[in-house]
């Protein structure tokens, strides 16, 4: 296992000034106008998958790169150059993560590739966890799974929302319930292959950022997908609900992550460094600005009121790094979050995002204010980082729990 670094090797730095390149030149020129027109940018997508960056093989390649620095520089740079954008592109991932984290070799095998599909035919997955009356809360999740027997199927119906690719993806990814007793214990992951009559697209959620990134209800009607489809097989899923009864019987024992919450928990530190690139991408804005901006015959920079929030703008961006960083690297060497690292990075990072970029449009004054200027975009894309994947109050509430032992509300 490698030693932690705060220095990117050399090949790290020669496939971070690619993905720099690929956002700086394809990336950043499409935003403004896939923000307006609240698409799904596919030609950015097919680009991307024509230089290799969406793809499985190279999120695997970041995936297992031994520092654990791999992903989070990848989307500290796509999210550099938009962040809408690069949801289309990284959105998937979960999807993918979900898979990865839940299913067997046979299910990663089969059903990533077609997760992204090819560079002449790209597709995209969803992951469908939250729900109209489940998002932080994922007890409350109703969404059923029920299992047919006879036919060696299994029936889903409910309503998911808040779905990144939600109805359009080739693949998704379905939390339900199959073992209501149980609370979050009776969750399972289930895959919904290409074409599966019963689900649709239900509501497509117009946003207040990320704008090029799909967000839609996804309905679910007496799907049936066969037996196979449960990620991690049946028996694994028979075995882990035989042992949480009987720890229900003696009266609770050892906590067991339910199938949703294992996927983020992977994910926080990736999200966090998403934020990052938010953050550093209107900061250099700012600072470019402030250093030709002139009023009362000097750059505006020469003042200390627009200096000094430079100053902490840079040094909370850098602190936030570190943290995801840290995460990063902790996870791939199998350190355990004892004092919940990778909520602690997602928590730092997307409420600096949030800050960072307000000052940024500040900086601007009234041009920071306007679509002519792209930090105003920047401004509404990072308030997603402190709601999505866990709020900032549920990274709070993971933090206080790990920390002190108690089961704080």
């Amino acid at each position: 296992m490698a030693e932690f670094t705060m220095e990117l090797n050399d090949d790290q730095k020669q496939v971070r000034d690619w993905i720099h390149g690929f956002a700086a030149d394809v990336m950043r020129p499409a935003a403004a106008e896939w923000d307006e027109r609240e698409e799904t940018p596919w030609p950015v997508i097919q680009e991307a998958a024509k230089v290799g960056i969406y793809s499985l093989d190279f999120y695997a390649q970041q995936f297992f790169d031994p520092t654990g620095l791999g992903i989070p520089m990848a989307m500290e740079e796509l999210f550099w150059g938009d962040a809408g954008i690069a949801l289309s592109i990284v959105g998937t991932g979960l999807a993918a993560i979900g898979v990865v984290a839940n299913g067997t070799e046979e299910q990663i095998g089969t059903w990533i590739p077609q997760m992204y599909g090819t560079p002449d035919d790209v597709k995209v997955a969803a992951f469908c966890s939250s729900e109209p009356d489940a998002g932080s809360d994922v007890g409350s999740m109703r969404t059923r799974a029920v299992y047919d027997q006879a036919k060696d199927e299994w029936v889903l119906n409910g309503t998911k929302t808040w779905a990144t690719n939600g109805g359009i993806a080739n693949v998704h990814i379905v939390v339900a319930v199959v073992d209501p007793a149980l609370g979050t214990k009776g969750h399972a992951s289930f895959i919904v292959p290409p074409g599966t009559p019963g689900l649709s697209q239900g509501q497509k959620f117009k946003k207040h950022g990320i704008r090029a990134s799909h967000t839609a209800e996804v309905v679910l009607e007496d799907v049936r997908i066969p037996g196979n489809c449960l990620l991690g097989g049946k028996e694994k899923l028979d075995e882990r609900l035989a042992r949480a009864h009987e720890r229900a019987r003696n009266g609770g024992g050892e906590r067991v992550k339910n199938a949703a919450m294992a996927t983020f928990e992977a994910s926080r530190p990736a999200v966090g460094a998403m934020a990052v690139g938010t953050a550093r991408a209107a900061y250099e804005v700012a600072l470019d600005y402030a250093k030709t901006r002139t009023q009362f015959g000097r750059p505006i920079i020469d003042n200390q009121g627009v200096a000094f929030q430079l100053a902490d703008m840079r040094t909370q961006i850098d602190a936030a790094r570190l943290l995801v960083w840290r995460a990063s690297w902790m996870a791939v060497a199998g350190r355990p979050f004892e004092s919940a690292e990778g909520s602690m990075s997602k928590l730092f990072a997307s409420e600096v995002s949030k800050k960072v970029t307000a000052q940024a449009v500040q900086i601007l004054g009234g041009n920071g204010y306007t679509r002519e200027y792209p930090v105003e975009r920047m401004h509404r894309d990072s308030a997603i980082y402190t709601i999505f994947e866990g709020t900032s109050e549920i990274q709070r509430l993971v933090i206080a729990r790990t920390i002190s032992g108690m089961p704080i509300r």
